[in-house]
Parts: C-alpha cells; structure tokens; sequence
C-alpha cells in the first residue's frame, strides 16, 4: 500500500525524469540543427575581428563565405603562406568574386598561434594576405561549433548558409612546400563547380594539419 510520502517521491521522481528527458531531447535537437557538415545549415556564430568589429555569419546572407582555421606557428599553414601562396592567392580571388573570407584564430592565450589584434593584422601584411575579416575565437566558441580540428581546416558556406565543403584546402598532407607541386586544392575546385553551378563533387574530406590549440587541449 502506498503512502502519501511514497506518493509524493514517485511524482518527484517521475517530474525529473521527464525534464531531464527534455533538456537530452533539446540538447540532441540543437546539436542536429548545428552539425558542421556538408548539407547542413552552418552554425551562427559572433565574433570580434582584429580590427575592433563585431561579425556575425548572418552579415553576409546571400554571399559565399569562406572560413579558414589558422594559426601562423603551424608547419602546415606555413606551408601554403610562406613557402607558396596557395591561401593568399585563393583570398585574392574571393574578393574578386564578392566572396567573404573570414580567418579564425581559435588559438587560446599562452598557446601556439595566439596572437593580439595588432599582430594578426601584421603577419597577413607581411605574408601578402588579405581576408575579409580576422576573427579573434580564444574562446574556441565558433571553433567548437564548427567542430575545427586542424590548422588549416576550411569550410565554404553558400549564399543560402549551407555547408558546401568541409575538410582539408588540398589532397597532400604534408608540411613539405614540394607538396604544392601537382595539389587538388579542394576549396578552389568547390568554388569552380559552385561559380558553375553545379553541385559540388567532393564535398567533405579529413583536414590536416597541427591541432586546434584550444583552452583545454
């Protein structure tokens, strides 16, 4: 026979269950909304450029937006910066397109490629580079939402915010400058067959590179 005490427990009881139920429910549906993979919505995010602006991916609907994780230290991105100009020249070519090229640094203070505002703008004025905005992610926020892993990892976003290509900017993992000879850059052909309009034939491949130096990694 139940007591009014029991009672009360199992209510209790059956109550947190079910919220705990909803917080997993939403969790899991908000992580499905976000998932950074070709086909999908590309997560929003906001984030502070090394010029002092405030930029959200909602600032550029209707273009195409490229976003390229990097960090200066890394063999792997001096590779395409400082022994060819594989990021550079693609950067260039955005903005005669009318694309969007937005840098990320998701470096955290005191970790390899962290940077100030100041020196960020130098090292692309000293390499030739030129993205649209430098954006400063030491909290690793938008690097987390879009699961970046490596330096360099590249997405391209559509004019509609949907992940076009996800993975590594080229088909040679390597630090090795000679590697450039003969590459598929992988971001330059997306861009190819979306200028064209056609759908995009290699849409996700592995990023390579040094590893995102997050806060906790």
């Amino acid at each position: 026979m139940k007591t009014a005490s029991m009672t009360r427990r199992s209510l209790v009881l059956g109550t947190s269950l079910f919220a705990a139920s909803a917080l997993t429910l939403a969790v899991f549906a908000g992580g499905a909304m976000a998932d950074p993979f070709p086909g999908n919505p590309a997560p929003a995010f906001t984030g502070m450029t090394a010029a002092g602006e405030s930029v959200s991916l909602a600032d550029f609907a209707g273009q195409t937006v490229i976003l390229e994780w990097t960090n200066h230290d890394c063999p792997f991105v001096v590779k395409h910066y400082n022994h060819g100009t594989t990021i550079p020249d693609l950067q260039a070519r955005a903005a005669e397109e009318g694309h969007v090229w937005l840098q990320i640094i998701s470096s955290a203070p005191g970790t390899q490629g962290h940077v100030s505002p100041e020196r960020a703008i130098e090292l692309n004025d000293e390499r030739g580079a030129a993205p649209t905005h430098v954006v400063l992610d030491e909290s690793g926020v938008i690097g987390r939402a879009y699961d970046a892993r490596t330096t360099p990892h590249m997405f391209i976003i559509d004019g509609e915010g949907v992940i076009q290509y996800a993975g590594a900017i080229d088909d040679q993992p390597s630090a090795n400058p000679a590697s450039l000879e003969g590459a598929l850059n992988y971001v330059s052909q997306a861009l190819d067959e979306m200028a064209a309009g056609l759908a995009v034939s290699i849409t996700e491949t592995r990023p390579y590179g040094c590893s995102v130096k997050y806060a906790d990694s």
